[in-house]
């Protein structure tokens, strides 16, 4: 008898820890919701400690205008732990790199254009 209580018991206590974890999935999921977006790099783009990016400024078509939109970013930037250049260059390859496949092999030459580019607007040539 004492056997049976101990195995209805942890059954109880698996039944508990379920539904505990099914509260905070739903939690994490209301949370997604709430910064509009499931993809945590979309987020670091969006709401970056060291940066506040101009809006649409990696699909743009200018690489010139890329680079100096990071730059200006990135300079006028006080959250920013390393230096302007080194957090404009990291933003910049951070979203080439989280895009990925997806990302269209123009956009992808328009962006490495754009490093070239920053390199340049930060005399580092």
């Amino acid at each position: 008898m004492a056997a049976h209580r101990k195995s209805a018991s942890r059954a109880a206590k698996g039944r508990k820890n379920s539904k505990r974890k099914a509260a905070t999935t739903k939690a994490r999921k209301a949370g997604r919701r709430n910064t509009g977006s499931k993809r945590w790099s979309q987020r670091v783009t969006r709401e970056s400690d060291a940066l506040d990016l101009q809006g649409g400024v990696f699909t743009q078509r200018d690489p010139k205008r890329i680079a100096a939109s990071l730059k200006r970013s990135a300079e006028r930037s006080s959250r920013r732990k390393a230096g302007a250049y080194r957090s404009a260059v990291s933003m910049l390859t951070f979203y080439i790199n989280r895009a990925g496949k997806t990302l269209p092999k123009t956009q992808r030459t328009r962006l490495e254009r754009a490093k070239v580019e920053l390199k340049r607007q930060f005399g580092r040539e």
